[in-house]
């Protein structure tokens, strides 16, 4: 519970400051300065105490939030109630500076009061507090039209929530009812010349576009393998780490059996995250070899090999391989696809489209070099070919989604749809 939240620009000085209580005495900003800003930066940290007052700050671009407590409180979910006021500003006026917070004060102190009530957070979907404070109106007259993304200031609206913040009760009405999942994985992996893993890395998202009238509950099912590496019982490997839900996630439920259940935003969000370290075998390997011919002629043999299953088709897959900067004259000759020079990053480029699982294909290119840099041709194979990829109906950890129901009291049909995609981080394989 807090009682009072402050911006302060780089200096320490207030821009803004809203007091939900009213039982503090301090002077915080004088505080701040001499415990943050005057301090040596290793004894600094984002949560301390003065004279029974805990003070939680973080720094946003140019500007800190700060909030003060009086009483017993909770630092990270401040913490993490200012991370949330800085996205709903940035939903409002695109940049969150000293300029904008100031040009923008008034719409400023509304979101604080709707977003905190008597020092307790509230509500922080940008959404939802966009369709009941606005910034035209008499403001628009006095801010630059370029400050201003959102339409008409209705007076501000207090106690508008309920049991869902993030959707409100009689507002969504679609003739057509659908909801959209993306399961999305971002592989980053590092290989050997050989083909073996050395580390590797899958970043998911569950993407959600909802497009649903009333108040539905969504039920999503999971596949074991995932779940089971949620929960990390003992006998089994942890397939997921760092785990983390949309605030609209029922998690009690989800502890009790298994089962993610939610009543959704309506629009675009992320429902769910997570990542997992268990090393997978590479989804696109890449082998190259280079031969000289002559003193300045050199001869290079790519070759590619999918590993996915083999009724699976990605999108486009395109190999960087490094070459020296002074390369002239790159001829090529591939089995499939084409190859090109990017002389600005030094690299050709070969580019697959429609690129089946289970296949090899082979490229031969030949380049020039103005001069002899040395009899060795392993004096070429330095810098690690990157990959990038996109592969449709599949995911790299084994995530799969066993169902997705919509429940609403007026028994509707609604179309849920279910989509994989996985896709390239940091993908890089090693030449020597």
């Amino acid at each position: 519970m807090a009682s009072l939240f402050y911006i302060l620009d780089s200096k320490g000085a207030p821009l803004i400051c809203r007091s939900y209580r009213g039982d503090i005495v301090q002077d915080p900003p004088a505080v701040f300065q001499r415990r943050v800003l005057d301090e040596e930066e290793f004894r600094v940290t984002p949560v301390f105490e003065e004279q029974g007052h805990t003070y939680c700050f973080i720094r946003v671009n140019d500007v800190f939030f700060m909030m003060v407590s009086k009483i017993n409180t909770c630092p990270l979910q401040q913490i993490a109630f200012m991370h949330s006021c800085a996205q709903v500003f940035e939903g409002y006026f695109r940049h969150v500076s000293e300029e904008t917070v100031v040009d923008n004060f008034v719409i400023v102190y509304e979101l604080l009061d709707e977003m905190c009530d008597f020092g307790l957070p509230q509500y922080t979907e940008a959404k939802v507090l966009k369709e009941y404070i606005t910034q035209e109106g008499l403001i628009s007259h006095l801010l630059p039209e370029e400050k201003l993304n959102v339409k008409a200031l209705p007076p501000a609206v207090t106690g508008v929530g309920g049991g869902t913040p993030w959707r409100m009760p009689g507002k969504y009405k679609y003739r057509r009812n659908e909801v959209f999942l993306d399961v999305v994985e971002n592989v980053s992996l590092l290989a050997s010349p050989e083909g073996e893993t050395l580390s590797s890395e899958i970043v998911g998202q569950l993407k959600m576009r909802v497009r649903l009238s009333g108040m539905p509950t969504l039920k999503l099912g999971l596949n074991d393998k995932a779940m089971l590496g949620m929960t990390g019982r003992s006998g089994r490997l942890v397939e997921m780490a760092d785990v983390k839900f949309h605030q609209c996630v029922r998690l009690d439920q989800f502890e009790s059996d298994r089962i993610i259940s939610f009543i959704p935003p309506d629009g675009n969000f992320d429902l769910m995250t997570y990542r997992t370290s268990r090393k997978i075998s590479p989804l696109v390997h890449v082998e190259c070899t280079f031969f000289s011919k002559g003193s300045t002629q050199v001869e290079m043999t790519i070759t590619a090999r999918t590993t996915f299953r083999r009724n699976t088709t990605a999108s486009f897959v395109d190999i960087l391989i490094p070459i020296p900067g002074d390369a002239d004259k790159p001829e090529a000759k591939c089995s499939l696809g084409r190859l090109h020079y990017a002389p600005e990053s030094s690299v050709l480029i070969w580019s697959l489209r429609n690129l089946g699982g289970g296949k090899q294909f082979s490229c031969l290119c030949k380049f020039h070099l103005p001069s002899v840099r040395s009899s060795d041709p392993k004096a070429l194979e330095k810098a690690p070919i990157q990959v990038k990829f996109e592969i449709p109906f599949l995911t790299a950890s084994g995530f799969q989604v066993r169902y997705l129901k919509v429940v609403e009291k007026s028994n509707y049909e609604a179309l849920p749809w279910v989509r994989y995609i996985t896709q390239s981080g940091d993908y890089q394989i090693r030449t020597h």
